[in-house]
């Protein structure tokens, strides 16, 4: 009996068909979903790949309003960035930046997912809206937090004097920490309902009958945390972990909006510095050249991203 021949109860051979045996798609299906990816390849050649790739050419030369035509310098400009501590004051700032937006989101965001996934009433309106700070947009927030923030007429200062904790308002967006401190708080209210939203679904898909063995064997909220719950949400961690920090790498609207980058380039992240070099110094190659330095930067979490989404979908 052949290998591929498979014997009935009957004493019959069933032989698969050729095609069969094959497993791979047909010609024909092949070519009708590369059809259905065309639209999605075009945009994404149209809308970022060809931009990228203008830009990447472009920080090899130099183009400022005085120079009617760009000018090929190979990598000096790569070299001038390099050496300009600005560029690298701006890389500490976005380290600086991400790190605490991204903690700081995933933290609250869990904690507020667990106590929207216990049973109270009006747990499902609490929910809904929760997800306004991410709906709205970041400029809008921007300005809520300036005004929170404004040394004249702010919200946080006036709580503060009523408090007793300030006699004099304080300038809290002309201090390198305190304008810091509101552009993270700022992006941290935005990702909150999305950190939320991808934990709380994580949640949902565990099985609480472990857990309240768990309460029944005696173990406290620290114990069901670390030795269930934790170990349940490891891959929405990642997920988290890897957006929150691709996100934050290009925060742009709300940091601009806010503070302009100051004061004294105490906000000016890579985003910033793009367009400070491109539209108030007018310098074309050296925007371009910042920019892809600030691509390099996102590349290494979305590679990450990337690869573990393929080994799930293995």
């Amino acid at each position: 009996m052949s290998s591929d021949a498979t014997s009935l109860p009957d004493g019959t051979e069933f032989r698969p068909s050729p095609h069969a045996r094959r497993g791979g798609l047909k010609a024909g299906d092949a070519r009708f979903g590369v059809m259905l990816l065309l639209p999605a390849l075009l945009a994404f050649g149209l809308i970022v790949l060809s931009p990228f790739i203008q830009a990447l050419a472009m920080s090899f030369y130099k183009y400022t309003i005085s120079t009617p035509e760009p000018v090929f310098v190979g990598l000096k400009n790569y070299g001038k960035l390099l050496s300009d501590p600005t560029v690298r004051a701006s890389f500490v700032t976005t380290a600086i930046y991400v790190f605490f937006t991204t903690s700081f989101s995933i933290t609250l965001g869990l904690a507020w997912a667990i106590i929207l996934n216990e049973p109270f009433k009006g747990r499902t309106a609490i929910r809904g809206l929760s997800l306004i700070p991410w709906i709205m947009p970041a400029t809008v927030s921007a300005f809520i937090y300036g005004w929170i923030f404004n040394s004249r007429y702010g919200l946080l200062n006036a709580i503060g004097k009523e408090l007793g904790l300030i006699e004099y308002p304080v300038a809290w967006l002309a201090d390198p920490t305190g304008a810091m401190v509101a552009v993270v708080m700022t992006k941290v209210w935005l990702s909150i309902p999305l950190f939320m939203s991808f934990f709380l679904a994580g949640l949902q898909s565990m099985d609480r009958e472990q857990i309240e063995a768990a309460r029944v064997d005696g173990a406290g909220n620290w114990h069901v945390l670390k030795d269930h719950i934790f170990p349940h949400l490891r891959p929405v961690f990642l997920v988290v972990v890897v957006l929150g920090m691709i996100g934050n790498l290009q925060q742009f609207d709300s940091i601009y909006a806010m503070t302009g980058g100051g004061p004294v380039r105490a906000t000016s992240v890579l985003s910033v510095e793009v367009y400070r070099r491109a539209f108030e110094q007018w310098d074309i190659g050296m925007a371009a050249t910042v920019g892809v330095l600030w691509v390099a930067t996102i590349l290494p979490p979305a590679y990450f991203y990337l690869r573990q989404l393929m080994k799930g979908a293995e």
